[in-house]
């Protein structure tokens, strides 16, 4: 458990963290999303003990992390895959962390064997690492000590799609059975795949927090809408409306105010076969992001320059 109570860290009189409050649990992965510069990292370094908070407190099973004895047996951390040794080889640095923490030998090569650095790899010196090798390499030292915590700062950053989704499958198996994940991103799509509970910063301010649901009726304004094609459209839209869902064409396929379960319940109820099916607010989670992230987005066109003109 990470509790996380008032929180603030200043620099002068630059507030990079403000008065933030939140908690994660057991057994979930909590995603803590922003853009570059709201707050994310200085919120985990005050968590680890690298920073110290101006006001507020932050525990991690009821501790200080500076209280907590051998912190990597219960804490795994994870905050720049760059910062690792680059004159070690990868198992080198595996093994120093090892008998820091205690551990086996055998350990090292549990942990090569599932971030899939293999003998060759795990023979070469970190500074010869692609980012993605260093993430890996990176991941597999947050786990070295089999904590019950793990805290990730951008653990996507330099992997290519299939490692993308190995990290997703880790992580999401790490809290399955136990675990309390707490990763941030900028990359809103990857953390709302794994994410039990999203936590958006903007400023260093928390403006939004809940489900991926949550957040989509509040984007939504609670209106939720499905985007579908069947073999049949015509059948399909009377069945839907006689129901009394509101129906519309759209493209080759209908928009319906409705959720995509309740619509794929009706299909098979009248045994209408479908060749689409997905929600129709796909872009409401990422709206909601940059509407309330909006002040410290740098991707931003002036508000009298369209497109067009930027590619001329």
């Amino acid at each position: 458990m990470i509790k996380v109570k008032g929180l603030t860290r200043a620099y002068g009189s630059f507030i990079a963290v403000d008065d933030i409050s939140f908690e994660c649990r057991p057994g979930t992965v909590t995603g803590f999303l922003g853009p570059n510069g709201a707050g994310k990292t200085t919120t985990m370094r005050v968590m680890v003990g690298l920073t110290p908070a101006t006001h507020g407190d932050v525990t991690i099973g009821g501790l200080h992390y500076r209280d907590i004895p051998n912190p990597g047996r219960h804490v795994g951390v994870l905050l720049d895959a760059s910062a690792q040794h680059a004159g070690r080889t990868g198992r080198e640095v595996l093994e120093i962390g090892a008998r820091t923490m205690g551990l086996p030998g055998v350990r090292v090569d549990e942990m090569l064997d599932l971030v899939s650095l293999d003998g060759r790899e795990a023979k070469r010196r970190v500074r010869n690492y692609s980012l993605g090798m260093r993430q890996r390499l990176g991941i597999a030292h947050a786990l070295l000590g089999d904590p019950s915590v793990l805290i990730l700062d951008e653990p996507a950053n330099g992997l290519d799609p299939a490692g993308i989704r190995w990290m997703r499958g880790l992580l999401k198996g790490y809290a399955d059975q136990g675990g309390t994940v707490f990763l941030s991103s900028h990359l809103l799509h990857e953390v709302e795949q794994i994410a039990d509970e999203m936590i958006l910063i903007g400023n260093g301010r928390i403006v939004a927090r809940g489900t991926r649901d949550e957040l989509l009726r509040d984007a939504t304004g609670g209106v939720f809408t499905t985007l579908v094609t069947a073999l049949d459209n015509h059948q399909l839209a009377e069945a839907l409306t006689e129901r009394g869902l509101v129906v519309h064409q759209a493209g080759e396929g209908l928009r319906v105010t409705a959720e995509p379960v309740d619509v794929g319940r009706i299909a098979a109820d009248k045994q209408i076969v479908l060749t689409d099916l997905r929600a129709g607010h796909e872009g409401g989670l990422e709206d909601l992001f940059l509407e309330l992230t909006a002040e410290t987005q740098r991707d931003v066109l002036p508000n009298d320059m369209s497109a067009d003109e930027v590619r001329a």
